[in-house]
C-alpha cells in the first residue's frame, strides 16, 4: 500500500444508533478492511460496489455513488470514518475509525461488521460468517467477544449466551426501528425474572429414547454455514483460475 497522508481528523460522536444506509456503509468498510486489506482504504466506487454486492448482505441494496457519498458525509461528521489521500492517488479513499476510537480488535470488528451487514442471527451462523474476516476458533471465544460487546451496549441477545438457539443482533438501530430489535439481556449472576412477551420462544430440546435431552440444531446450522462458506471460497478460486 502506498503511503497515505492528509488523514482527516474529526470529532468522535458516541456510537449509539445508525440508519440502515449508515450500517451498510460502515459494515462494508469493516469487512473490506479485514478481507481485502490490500485494496483498503476504499475509493467511492469500490465502496459503492461493496455495499451492493450480492453475497454476505441482507437485504440487498442498489445504492449509487451519490447515495454513498451522502452517507459518508454523515458518518464523517460523526467521526466514524475518515477520508484519506494516498500518495500519488487521484481519488479520496475512505476508512472507518472504529479501531482507533473504540479499540476494537479484529474479532470484535468482524462480529460487528457481520451483524451490521446481515443483522440478527444465531451464534453458529455468526461464528461461521464472521470467521471469514477474522479467526474465531470456537463458540466459547465468540461468546466471550459478544459478552464484552453486550456490556458496552453494542450487541443484544434473545437470552443468555450459553443457551442453545440464542440469537444476537447489533444494538445500533435508529429509534424508529427499536420495536423490531431484540431485548437486551443482563449478565447478572442473579436469577433472571421471567420476561413478559419474550422476544423469541425457545423450543424444548428433543429427548432421545434413553431420556437424555439432546439438541443439535445449533451444531447443524453451524455445519451448514461452514459448507456454504467453503462452497463460496471454491467458487472464487475457480473463478480466479478460470476453471
Amino acid at each position: 500500500m502506498t503511503e497515505m497522508n492528509n488523514v482527516e481528523e474529526t470529532q468522535y460522536e458516541q456510537l449509539d444508533s445508525l440508519s440502515k444506509k449508515e450500517r451498510r456503509v460502515l459494515g462494508t468498510l469493516i469487512e473490506k478492511s479485514l478481507t481485502t486489506p490490500e485494496y483498503y482504504p476504499l475509493t467511492l466506487k469500490a465502496l459503492t460496489n461493496g455495499c451492493n454486492q450480492k453475497s454476505n448482505r441482507s437485504p440487498l441494496s442498489s445504492y449509487d455513488e451519490y447515495d454513498v457519498e451522502e452517507i459518508l458525509d454523515t458518518l464523517r461528521g460523526r467521526g466514524l470514518i475518515a477520508a484519506v489521500q494516498t500518495a500519488g492517488g487521484r481519488s479520496e479513499r475512505y476508512r472507518h475509525l472504529l479501531r482507533d476510537k473504540l479499540g476494537w480488535k479484529n474479532a470484535s470488528l468482524a462480529i460487528m461488521g457481520e451483524l451490521l451487514l446481515r443483522g440478527r442471527q444465531q451464534l453458529g451462523e455468526l461464528r461461521s460468517r464472521a470467521s471469514r474476516m477474522s479467526n474465531i476458533d470456537s463458540l466459547d471465544i465468540l461468546r466471550e467477544e459478544l459478552q464484552q460487546l453486550m456490556l458496552a451496549g453494542y450487541v443484544q441477545a434473545s437470552g443468555e449466551l450459553h443457551r442453545r438457539g440464542i440469537e444476537v443482533d447489533h444494538a445500533l438501530y435508529s429509534e424508529t426501528e427499536q420495536n423490531k430489535t431484540l431485548r437486551m439481556q443482563s449478565f447478572s449472576t442473579q436469577p433472571q425474572t421471567p420476561q413478559k412477551n419474550p422476544v423469541a420462544t425457545q423450543d424444548p430440546p428433543a429427548e432421545n429414547p434413553m431420556g437424555v435431552q439432546v439438541d443439535y440444531r445449533e451444531e447443524i446450522e453451524e455445519l451448514k454455514n461452514m459448507v456454504n462458506l467453503l462452497e463460496q471460497r471454491v467458487s472464487e478460486l475457480e473463478r480466479q483460475l478460470g476453471v
